[in-house]
């Protein structure tokens, strides 16, 4: 029997992690001692006190139930005040908040309600893949704008051609940015909020590294911008800010809107998430966020060790004021992919290569700071092999 892919699941690129997976296997087979530091999930554990509070609350039946797929009120509450405390934005628990499983399935997901075939959706690139994944599942079309570093890897609007605006139904921004770790000043996001009323073009800001921040840098919302939550939302995690990754938990805010039509789709698709899970989530977004305090500590740490024998090697490696990712430029003669190869090969060391998240990342690779900072040590000790 012959199975047919649709053709969006044709459209679709090697999924860049699977590729990575496969190389590190093959590697370990050969019993080299692995420090990867390819995917960005944190290596540190989740707080005890989530931990807790999601053992309590397992243990109750209620919650055993189906869950509403706009998530509890209590958590979008506890969102709401999170997003009060945190940048003095003031959201409804009711229509402008809604809880997600994670912040990747509200991405993947958000097209569907406003996308239909011949669409454009706007993706800056290098980026997170799933932009461009949601888009084609919904049957758009992805134009993308490159990032580069003579631009501070902030896209041009400008340069998008007059016929694609006139398509162009979504814009995904991410700031700080995965993988460049770049950050975006004020006067970036009012130029984007402008950009949007001139052309009607719904603003997507994912902010799942606002709290991943260095040497005295605060990461805005999106929202904070004048004008902002007229054209549109924000996503975040509690991923990497509590080390949930694993959890599967986020959430949105913004237009009310906007927040009402992604939990539409939300609602005929899945059945929302666990209700114990949210409840830890609101112990951690109620607490008093030391626990964010310590581990932005520990990653500044383990970007200095990093980045510092990085740029003693002669690359000219920038220190990142925000995220756990090391975007760096590759050695003259070498392309992302050629590098990486080599570092896996030779150094047992794994980093994505940059073109991995698009073209225009060609010539950089990312490397995470999730491993220990003596791990990170060896890494550049490793390193000294090849320079």
């Amino acid at each position: 029997m012959i199975f047919t892919k649709s053709v969006r699941l044709q459209q679709l690129p090697p999924y860049l992690f699977l590729e990575l997976d496969r190389m590190k296997a093959e590697v370990r087979e050969k019993g080299v001692d692995i420090i990867d530091l390819g995917i960005g999930d944190p290596d540190l554990p989740t707080p005890e006190f989530i931990v807790e509070r999601m053992i309590a609350s397992v243990k109750e039946a209620r919650y055993h139930r189906y869950p509403s797929s706009r998530g509890m009120l209590s958590f979008r509450k506890a969102a709401a005040e999170w997003y009060k405390k945190r940048f003095d934005l003031s959201f409804d628990p009711a229509s402008e908040v809604v809880v997600l499983i994670g912040s990747k399935e509200g991405i993947a997901h958000f097209p569907i309600a406003f996308v239909d075939p011949g669409d454009v959706v706007l993706v800056t690139t290098p980026g997170y893949p799933v932009y461009n994944i949601g888009t084609l599942f919904s049957g758009g079309e992805t134009y993308y704008l490159p990032l580069i570093a003579e631009n501070d890897f902030l896209p041009d609007l400008d340069s998008i051609p007059a016929d694609i605006l006139k398509r162009a139904k979504i814009l995904w921004i991410n700031y700080p940015n995965n993988p460049t770790a770049a950050v975006a000043p004020p006067e970036f996001f009012a130029r984007v909020v402008d950009f949007a009323k001139e052309n009607n073009i719904i603003v997507c800001h994912d902010n799942a590294y606002s709290e991943m921040t260095y040497d005295e840098y605060i990461a805005p919302s999106f929202l904070e911008t004048p004008g902002a939550k007229e054209v549109g939302l924000e996503f975040h995690s509690l991923s990497k800010t509590y080390n949930m990754t694993g959890w599967r938990i986020g959430f949105a805010v913004g237009n009310p809107e906007l927040i009402g039509s992604l939990a539409q789709v939300k609602s005929n698709i899945d059945s929302g998430q666990f209700e114990a899970v949210q409840e830890a989530g609101i112990a951690a977004l109620e607490s008093d966020q030391s626990c964010i305090r310590k581990m932005q500590e520990i990653y500044r740490e383990r970007r200095d060790i990093l980045v510092s024998g990085l740029r003693d090697l002669g690359l000219d490696t920038p220190f990142p004021k925000a995220t756990f990712y090391v975007w760096t430029p590759v050695p003259k003669g070498y392309t992302s992919k050629d590098f990486s190869s080599l570092l896996l090969e030779k150094t047992g060391i794994v980093c994505t290569p940059g073109n991995g998240f698009g073209q225009s990342g060609e010539g950089y690779v990312r490397m995470a700071l999730t491993v220990s900072k003596e791990r990170l040590a060896e890494a550049v000790e490793r390193f000294r092999q090849i320079f």
